[in-house]
């Protein structure tokens, strides 16, 4: 099941007798046990029927004790075992899920991994629970996320402005979502969009400076706008740091390259090729297609990876980020 059609059915009051929540995103893992906790049991009914216990500090006999046992006055009672990872024998639990109790919710917070799934235990979760393994987004789908996750919030954000907060945040999701109510907060009434002027006035991301920019000026050959922004990242390294923009360059001329390949070249043929929701994301790499060949793509892809490994200290023993990236965006844009 999905993170959404889980949380659906957690709303609609739908539980399993055990949960099993694993991966290395710890945000989904999160909201998931927040919704439980916030759910199973009306906050009167929890000082009774309801405890957290954490893997390092517990044992699987007294979870297995604890899932056993009846509420006391209520429907349910709520057994969360958080950073169950450190759970010590945590396979012995399958006795209990074999045949586990209707009336006991069981949710297993396993971060930073997951369950073997060879084993007897998760199969047993699978069979009579729910088991969800939390992913890393991948930072190339940062932006969609970013967007989707502000529509939940009854708002939109246009793509220059998500793509400057991909980019800035990176991938950690509860860094991200943190960052959005802040501008969710200072968010003028009456307004429903968050917007590039509002991201730069509360985070500090520069609405003309920042990586979007510089590949839009690199897709379309504006060399002064490219030079102007590299000025800029080199007089402010600490919020432009070389990696990021390394990483969105070699996203970008990744996809590019699939694209050479792609039969239908238009926006909605290479939208469908990469993926991507909207054909109008597709529009930069139609334009990049007219202005980077395939051998020059594939000589970007080389020197990206040749200056990631300067940056470094390969074959670079002194010379800063600032002046190597000047000299990558002249070798990409020449």
């Amino acid at each position: 099941m999905t993170f959404e059609q889980i949380k659906s059915d957690i709303h609609s009051r739908k539980f399993k007798p055990v949960y099993l929540l694993m991966g290395d995103e710890p945000y989904y893992i999160d909201e998931l046990t927040d919704s439980l906790v916030n759910t199973v049991l009306p906050e009167d009914e929890r000082d009774f029927n309801q405890t957290i216990l954490y893997g390092m500090e517990t044992d699987v006999a007294s979870v297995i004790t604890l899932a056993r046992s009846f509420p006391m006055m209520s429907e349910y009672q709520l057994v969360v075992v958080k950073e169950a990872q450190n759970l010590s024998k945590i396979e012995e639990l399958e006795v209990y899920v074999r045949n586990p109790l209707q009336s006991t919710v069981l949710v297993l917070n396993y971060k930073n991994g997951t369950l073997d799934k060879r084993k007897k235990l998760y199969a047993e979760i699978d069979k009579h629970g729910i088991t969800f393994e939390s992913k890393k987004i991948p930072d190339y789908k940062m932006s969609a996320f970013i967007s989707s996750y502000i529509q939940t919030k009854g708002l939109s954000i246009d793509q220059k402005s998500s793509q400057m907060l991909s980019d800035y945040l990176g991938n950690d999701l509860s860094k991200v979502t943190n960052e959005i109510t802040k501008l969710l907060i200072a968010l003028p009434q009456n307004s429903k969009q968050i917007t590039a002027e509002l991201i730069e006035e509360n985070i500090g991301i520069s609405k003309d400076f920042n990586n979007f920019e510089l590949l839009k000026a690199i897709i379309e050959k504006n060399i002064f706008k490219v030079n102007q922004i590299a000025d800029y990242f080199e007089k402010n390294p600490k919020n432009n740091p070389m990696i990021v923009t390394l990483v969105v360059l070699f996203n970008f001329f990744s996809n590019l390259m699939i694209c050479y390949w792609a039969k239908n070249k238009t926006e909605q043929g290479i939208a469908t090729e990469l993926g991507l929701r909207n054909p109008y994301q597709a529009k930069d790499y139609v334009v990049a297609l007219k202005n980077y060949n395939a051998f020059k793509c594939m000589e970007i892809l080389a020197l990206l990876r040749t200056y990631d490994a300067k940056g470094k200290g390969v074959d670079n023993p002194s010379t800063p980020d600032g002046e190597l990236l000047k000299e990558l965006l002249y070798k990409i844009t020449h």
